[in-house]
Order: structure tokens, then sequence, then C-alpha cells
């Protein structure tokens, strides 16, 4: 079980560039502390997502717990912390696709999305084709850190319809300081070329304003670090200025971090030489957020609803 054509297995787990090599099958665990049940802290009906992403009525969202990255500034740290075994909970597939049926039939929606899937990306194609195989079909949202290998991406292709990933840094020693990850970089940038080849740059809108196919990449802007954001922005030019971007100003201190320039929020004309850099580079397509976004965008994951 959870083994596949890429030879992908949680026997030797290497699912993530981490690439630990354990096997979590018998109970050994790695960076992400993450056995064989997927770890699900929430499956719920999330509205906050980009237009094309969550619509009218919403997107179920499924939150994995745990993460193949520790970001200091996680908005997520609730359920991200991989020392964190308050807000987890063990499903196996058969109880995840029904608690996702349950939320899809309730809100009437058919987007379905995968929150910080790298690290249960296998047991997530087990549920993908339980709800086919039931007949549920929705639109398949992959929203990731963006820290992916090659072979799970290419695993997933079939089952994913738009990839929603993160890209936090252009510079490692940034991804250094605040996620603990000296790779970040080139495995992100090399993972976002691998969507862009499966998907294209045009992302596909239904009627509805629904985006059905395609991808489109999340950058959070941190405070006292423009020059990281231009650079990536710089980066996602090279591959296509026209793919979609959603630039997001919703950043805030989660606690007391020891990093001084993180204790703050964004200002804005931090945000707006950002918005500038990605005009100058023609890319068009995409969102940008109010300043204020910060204070609609406060998860507690504690609470049944934990957007509400």
């Amino acid at each position: 079980m959870y083994e596949n054509k890429a030879d992908l297995s949680l026997s030797l787990c290497r699912l993530c560039p981490r690439q630990c090599g354990i096997d979590r099958t018998s109970g050994q665990i790695g960076y992400c502390k993450s056995g064989v049940k997927p770890l699900v802290s929430s499956v719920c009906i999330h509205r906050g997502e980009e237009p094309a992403i969550s619509g009218e009525k919403g997107i179920c969202n499924v939150f994995f717990a745990h993460c193949n990255l520790q970001c200091i500034f996680c908005q997520n740290h609730q359920i991200s912390r991989n020392d964190n075994t308050i807000t987890q909970y063990e499903y196996d597939t058969d109880k995840l696709a029904q608690e996702i049926i349950t939320v899809i039939e309730n809100n009437k929606t058919d987007m379905l999305g995968f929150v910080s899937p790298a690290h249960f990306s296998l047991q997530m194609v087990e549920v993908i084709k339980k709800l086919h195989n039931q007949g549920y079909k929705p639109t398949v949202v992959y929203n990731t850190n963006g820290y992916e290998t090659p072979d799970v991406l290419e695993y997933i292709a079939e089952y994913v319809d738009v990839y929603l990933p993160d890209f936090k840094y252009s510079d490692n020693a940034l991804s250094s300081r605040f996620s603990d990850v000296s790779d970040y970089v080139e495995k992100t940038f090399n993972a976002l070329k691998i969507m862009y080849r499966q998907k294209g740059a045009k992302l596909k809108i239904d009627e509805n304003g629904l985006a059905r196919s395609g991808i489109i990449i999340r950058h959070l802007v941190l405070p006292g670090h423009v020059e990281n954001s231009k650079g990536l922005l710089r980066l996602i030019a090279d591959i296509d200025p026209n793919i979609h971007i959603s630039l997001m100003s919703q950043y805030y201190p989660p606690f007391q971090l020891p990093i001084a320039e993180l204790n703050r929020h964004l200002f804005e004309y931090e945000y707006e030489e950002v918005i500038n850099e990605m005009e100058k580079l023609g890319m068009e397509n995409g969102w940008i957020q109010e300043l204020e976004s910060s204070e609609n965008y406060r998860p507690d994951f504690d609470c049944e609803h934990p957007f509400e």
C-alpha cells in the first residue's frame, strides 16, 4: 500500500527533498514526524482563498498537520509544528474521504484543497481515488509550500487540477534562518518549473469564475525583506511572466519571535515596492491584497471551524 510507479514508498520515505529514507510503516519517523496514517487537523469549508479558488461557496480544505518546513512565522503554527501533538488526529483514508464528502455535500462545493500535503502525498492520492470510486470528482487544489520532489509531482499530476504553491524565498540564507532549510530556492524553483510544464501559464476558469486547471503561485511579502520578494518575482518571470501570482500582504507575527525584523506588520511602502516590481516585469495576472488583510487571516485550529 502507498507505493507507486515512481518507486515512492512510505517504507523508504523520500517524498520531499529532505530525503529522510526512513521506514514510516515500521514506526520510524523522519523530519516531519509523521507515520502512515494522515495527520489531519481540520476538514472544513474555507472562503478566504483567492477568488478563483474559493468562489462564493468556498473550498473544502483538508489541513494536514506537521510540515516538511518549519517556518518560524507560520500562520498555521498550531498545526504545522512537528512537535505539536494537541490539534492533530490520525485518520485512515476511508474516514478522510467520508469527511470530505460530508463537507462537499453540505456546502454544495466541488472544490477540494489539500493544504501542506507533501508528506502525505501518497495518502492524498488514495483519498482522491476513493472519492472517484464513489462518484465524486471535485477540482483538486494542491496547496503546497513549494518544497517538493520531481517524483512526487510527476506521480500526482493526473490527480491534481490546480497547483497552489508558495514561493517564499529567493535567498537560501533566509530560508535557513526562517524555515530550517538550506536548499529551498533551487528545489522549489525546479518544482515550479515542473508544475508549469504540466499545467502551463493559462489558468482555466469556468463560467462561475472558478479555476479548473492551472497554477497560481503565492508569495507572502515579509517585513524588511523587499529584495527577497523582488528576486523571486524575477525568477518566476524567467519561467513565464503570464503565470498567475497571489501577492500577499497578510503577514503578521503569530507570537513574539526571536527575529526582530519579523516582529511587525508589513509597511505600505514595502508592499508597494514589490507590486511595482511585479508590474515592471510585466506580471499582470493574479491578485494583490489590502494591507489590512492580516486582520482577516488568523485561524484557530483549536476550534471546530478554524476560520470563523
